[in-house]
């Protein structure tokens, strides 16, 4: 039987992940253009799009160019060489960063104008304005500011990463010698500074240049211009040599500082002697020059969306505690006796992390016939009150073992340091497999019961962490369920000692055979469609690159299976093509919450099976990360999950639909309601 799509040549069956993290990037900037989005949302959506777009090019487009430098010759899975596919990201990404800048200035600064938060540049400010900032700058920004001279004496200056910095000119009044100084715009200040009205904000390169005089006294200064570098930040550790990870990793880290620069944004006022300069320095080709309409940095917009105006943000909402976990009378809920009696799959950010997830490490952490706590951190909050309990307990007496990931990416530094501060607690701190990330999200409490031992477990599709829980959608299982159980004791054996094994009752582990076990089951579905009955898969994820399991889709579309995806950003799947993907139905969601949850549904032949787990389907979940995903066997939480994937099915606001590989918005047909995923959830949970 011949391969579905075989007369598509291999390298048009797949799009590229790249250009397909744009398309999602393009969906976030379009809810910034959104109208009907309260004000500061779109603000909020304008600050994403300016940190994705960072993370891109210090990891992706980083990549590209160490592969185009090192003349590696393999083509993805496209077809396109790292030389190819940098031009083609150049040539889609420039219109969408003018795009964004624009959208700030022309639509959102009069938006937000109007409604008393004025961003003003220098130019534009009243006497009685400068006269306050002068005064401001003299107060708070001098004292932190350190001009670099550039001169025999004077190298030219190290740029940080994603550092704003202003360019300056200035001339000695005797020698007539011009000279370049460099200026760090001090990043642990507020982006924008606030008048006293409390309604005034101007950036703070405006302010440093307009009181640029004051850093170099006796020097004349002729001109001053903002700039912006971005830099290779992606960690290329090998483990597997290293005598001491933890050190290796800082080694690592303290090198990742002066790697090469990959992108320069500059205002576009900036003349060429300057800019020429910069290039020079910085050795960034043209290629990697993005001129625009300033301020730069619009990440910095997390400020603004701070402000107190909740007249101008989505209605907030408290999470509710799930209904098996609400407190008693007295005011306590006993978690380990609800999970004696039942299964809980929680939902956030619609249950409350904080009377769920934490709350039942918190109570393993008090309770005096608990003997071992083992969990995995990723990533966690500043003021963890995870880290806390889990330090309460191995205080008390308690065995508690932590895996912490100290290469979660961008989050190392923190990372380090939770797994210093656990071990001086009295935590065993271990870092997981030699050559994996460990992002399985897992907690295992071991606790003594009448003469022998029961086994709690909470899975996880997110981090424990109480801060993203309240923005991203992410579910948990709480279950005492003996099978998992003991698989997630099997599972923790495996990171903290020499185990090898990789069979298990009903996890499904990655890297050992994850991949497998859902091809199997989309195989499955294939063979009950062709053999006349019913085939029917869902599956929702934040990414989907994996060729061998988006050929397995291919294959069980052609012989008649439905299926629908759910995918947040990437997807090299073409959808909706003749011959190839008619069956195959692809959508994106992108609202308020960042969609983080992985759920996998396969109808097998009328009994519908549910698995949700940590892993998306891309080649580093499924062959270089230690990844865990289960089935749900609570009846109650199956139907919940089938209610939360029909509902993103009908979301015809939020929702962008894939065509082949274009990406097109829904809208509500005339005279139909729209229909929001999130919201609906919040209305029927919380409210």
């Amino acid at each position: 039987m011949a391969m579905p799509g075989s007369h598509i040549p291999s390298s048009e069956r797949h799009t590229n992940r790249e250009l397909s993290w744009l398309d999602f990037a393009e969906r976030v900037l379009a809810m910034a253009g959104d109208q009907f989005l309260p004000l500061l949302e779109r603000v909020k959506f304008l600050a994403i799009f300016a940190s994705t777009l960072d993370e891109f090019f210090m990891v992706r487009v980083a990549s590209l160019k160490r592969q185009q430098t090192a003349g590696v010759t393999t083509r993805s899975s496209h077809g396109m060489p790292a030389g190819e596919q940098l031009e083609a990201i150049s040539e889609k990404i420039r219109p969408m960063m003018e795009r964004h800048a624009r959208l700030f200035l022309d639509d959102m600064m009069p938006a937000l104008s109007k409604d008393r938060i004025d961003i003003v540049r220098w130019r534009d400010l009243e006497p009685p304005q400068r006269a306050e900032i002068d005064a401001r700058f003299n107060r708070q920004v001098f004292p932190v500011v350190t001009p670099l001279a550039v001169d025999p004496g004077h190298p030219f200056p190290y740029i940080s990463n994603r550092s704003l910095n202003l360019a300056v000119l200035v001339r000695s009044p005797d020698a007539g010698r011009v000279r370049f100084a460099r200026v760090k715009v001090p990043p642990l200040l507020p982006r924008f500074m606030a008048l006293d009205d409390g309604e005034t904000f101007v950036p703070l390169e405006d302010c440093i240049a307009a009181n640029v005089d004051k850093l170099f006294p006796g020097m004349e200064v002729l001109e001053h211009h903002t700039f912006r570098v971005t830099r290779n930040t992606d960690v290329e550790l090998d483990d597997e040599d290293a005598d001491d990870l933890l050190r290796a990793l800082e080694d690592e880290l303290r090198s990742r500082r002066f790697r090469p620069a990959v992108r320069l944004e500059i205002e576009g006022s900036m003349p060429e002697h300057v800019l020429d300069l910069l290039a020079r320095e910085l050795q960034v080709r043209r290629a990697d020059v993005f001129s625009l309409p300033g301020p730069l940095d619009l990440s910095g917009l997390w400020q603004l969306y701070e402000l107190d105006r909740a007249d101008l943000k989505a209605e907030p909402f408290t999470p509710a505690s799930h209904p098996a976990l609400k407190p008693e009378e007295n005011g306590q809920v006993d978690i380990f006796q609800v999970l004696r009696e039942r299964d809980v799959l929680v939902h956030h950010p619609y249950h409350s992390f904080r009377t769920s997830t934490q709350r039942f490490i918190e109570q393993a952490a008090a309770d005096p016939d608990v003997l071992a706590i083992k969990q995995t951190l990723y990533r966690t909050s500043g003021e963890s009150p995870i880290v806390d309990a889990l330090e309460a307990a191995a205080m008390a007496g308690k065995q508690v073992v932590v895996l912490v990931e100290i290469k979660a990416r961008f989050d190392e530094i923190n990372n380090i340091a939770w797994a210093r501060h656990l071990e001086q607690a009295g935590c065993h701190v271990v870092y997981g497999v030699v050559g994996f990330k460990t992002h399985c999200k897992l907690c295992l409490v071991v606790r003594q019961e009448g003469p022998g031992l029961a086994r709690y477990v909470h899975m996880g599709t997110g981090n424990y962490n109480p801060k993203t829980a309240r923005d991203y959608e992410d579910f948990g299982l709480l279950t005492s369920d003996p099978e998992l159980g003991a698989d997630v004791s099997d599972l923790f054996n495996l990171l903290t000692g020499y185990s090898r094994q990789t069979d298990y009752r009903c996890l499904v582990v990655a890297p050992y055979g994850m991949r497998e076990r859902i091809v199997r089951m989309i195989d499955r579905e294939t063979e009950n469609a062709s053999s006349g009955g019913a085939g029917r898969i869902i599956i929702k994820c934040n990414a989907l690159v994996d060729e061998r399991v988006i050929d397995a889709l291919y294959e069980a579309s052609s012989a008649g299976v439905s299926i629908d995806l759910i995918v947040r950003s990437i997807c090299a799947l073409r959808a909706q093509v003749p011959g190839l993907s008619e069956n195959i139905r692809v959508r994106s969601i992108v609202g308020r919450f960042l969609e983080h949850s992985r759920i996998f549904c396969f109808h097998n032949g009328g009994d519908d099976q549910y698995f949700i787990g940590s892993a998306d389907l891309m080649h580093r979940n499924l062959d270089r990360r230690v990844e865990a995903m289960a089935a749900i066997k609570s009846a109650s939480a199956r139907t919940y999950l089938k209610e939360v994937l029909e509902l993103a099915l009908l979301d015809n606001y939020s929702a962008w639909v894939l065509v082949d590989d274009r990406w097109v918005r829904q809208v509500p047909a005339e005279h139909t309601s729209p229909i929001l995923l999130q919201q609906g959830l919040i209305e029927r949970l919380v409210h």
